[in-house]
């Protein structure tokens, strides 16, 4: 993944934390894709699984 891509992912993430109210269940989906985000830009997956974060239910 380049820089640009990288930065690009950092300020979708910046967006949303920037939505945060601080009431967990109105924050709940923006946090979700807060997490997905993450996973995606850090190529993260679940230990021991094949699929993607989609397998894990997150």
């Amino acid at each position: 993944m380049s820089e640009a891509q990288i930065e690009q992912y950092n300020e979708q993430i910046q967006a949303l934390e920037a939505q945060i109210t601080g009431d967990m269940f109105a924050d709940m989906e923006i946090r979700d894709k807060i997490h997905n985000l993450k996973m995606e830009r850090d190529g993260v997956k679940p230990t021991d699984s094949s699929i993607d974060c989609v397998g894990c239910g997150s």
